[in-house]
């Protein structure tokens, strides 16, 4: 046990301390932070932090419906804009827009039933959101003035454009509502992130971190001072609380500074990333699943990784366990939209999908227990059995030197883990 120690804190203070993970992490956490305070970054580099109003010259050639867009543009404007009656020609005008005197001219109309007719000019409409904004004001003033002419009071008009009763009782008593799945929904996306990311960083690290010990020879004198199997999960194990400190940081820095700014953007991200008023157990089934998941796909990484002996073939060999993960994403960021489908419900008793589709169709339904302990039961199984065999390949692999990076490498480790018994 004290040999488990020695490598596992070997492991994770020589990666804790390398200049790679304390760039990495560092330029993390800068982003987070950058992007936590984005608004006031806007706002700095915008100028005097002052909102300018976007202007738009209006020619109403038939004089009567500037005052009513004015007053409708008062009533509804979230965008800061305004609107200047000019008398120039419409040529003069559109100069003016060319030379951003104004933001954009818009020109109305009316036409044979004497409702208006909008036409509007701007240096770039592509970029421009303000003239889908006039357009609806206009709109409003033409129904309000169709409604007029044709003899239809305001009280009829409202109960036409009021909403539909509609009310939906859910039968299932069991099942989650909508509410409930919505609030779900971010700590699953959440879950399913970290650990996609963490299978892929940690995971290639893992391979590449024993492809180099073989490449410099380290590897006989550790196999000779330790068991391989003491070696692999020793590994295993300080890789994970590498990883561990590291999303540890970025949560709580992220969570710091989101926080700091409850008022403005906190209270609502929370809220929509669906972080409040879930149940502690959602919570609990993360952290089981994830690192259920995590050495799942850790100790294949360091069976595959046991199989190189050149940093290069690294890739070549860890490909299948890549893609099985992002097979596993791609499935579970389908089921966040169809957490009921077939497709699902099959996918999260395969074990190496299940710590991302079980846990999504936790989060977002009412499972019966006896399938999560299943699901939990093929995970731990599989985990042992990939512990098993590959420690019999760990111990054969470590000694395997040479051009390597397939997996017809595997019945020759095999064979060596027997010999060196």
């Amino acid at each position: 046990m004290n040999k488990f120690w020695v490598v596992l804190s070997h492991t994770y203070l020589s990666k804790v301390k390398s200049k790679s993970f304390i760039i990495s992490t560092a330029i993390t956490l800068l982003v987070i932070i950058g992007l936590a305070n984005l608004p006031t970054i806007i706002d700095t580099f915008a100028g005097d932090g002052e909102e300018s109003s976007e202007q738009i010259a209006v020619i109403d050639e038939s004089g009567n419906y500037f005052d009513l867009l004015d007053e409708s543009l008062a009533a509804a404007n979230d965008q800061e804009l305004e609107i200047v009656s000019v008398n120039e020609s419409e040529d003069d005008v559109k100069q003016a827009v060319q030379e951003e005197e104004y933001d954009g001219l818009l020109v109305i109309e009316t036409d044979e039933n004497n409702l208006p007719i909008g036409t509007y000019y701007a240096n770039r409409i592509s970029d421009s959101g303000e003239q889908l904004f006039l357009q609806n004001q206009l709109q409003q003033l033409k129904i309000a003035i169709g409604t007029q002419q044709s003899g239809i009071d305001q009280e009829t008009l409202e109960m036409i454009y009021a909403p539909v009763p509609f009310e939906a009782t859910q039968l299932d008593e069991t099942a989650r509502t909508s509410e409930e799945m919505s609030q779900a929904r971010g700590i699953v996306y959440v879950m399913l992130f970290v650990l996609y990311m963490a299978v892929i960083v940690y995971g290639q690290m893992i391979a590449t971190d024993v492809a180099i010990e073989k490449s410099s020879r380290v590897m006989e004198i550790l196999v000779s001072s330790a068991s391989p199997i003491t070696h692999m999960f020793a590994k295993i194990i300080g890789v994970a609380l590498l990883g561990l400190t590291q999303i540890l940081l970025f949560l709580g820095v992220g969570y710091f500074m989101i926080s700091s700014q409850m008022d403005d953007i906190g209270g609502e991200f929370f809220e929509y990333m669906g972080l409040t008023n879930n149940d502690i157990s959602i919570y609990i089934y993360a952290v089981v699943f994830f690192l259920l998941g995590y050495f799942l796909y850790a100790t294949l990484a360091a069976m595959l990784g046991s199989l190189v002996s050149r940093i290069e073939d690294v890739n070549q060999l860890v490909m299948p366990m890549i893609m099985l993960i992002m097979i596993a994403f791609f499935i579970a960021i389908f089921g966040l939209e169809m957490p009921e489908s077939t497709l699902i419900t099959v996918t999260s008793f395969i074990p190496f999908f299940a710590p991302m589709i079980m846990f999504l169709r936790v989060g977002m339904l009412n499972v019966p227990i006896w399938e999560i302990v299943l699901s939990f039961g093929l995970l731990i199984g599989t985990i042992a059995l990939l512990a098993y065999v590959g420690a019999k390949v760990y111990s054969g692999g470590v000694l395997m030197y040479g051009k390597s990076g397939s997996l017809k490498d595997f019945k020759k480790a095999m064979k060596l883990s027997k010999k060196e018994k």
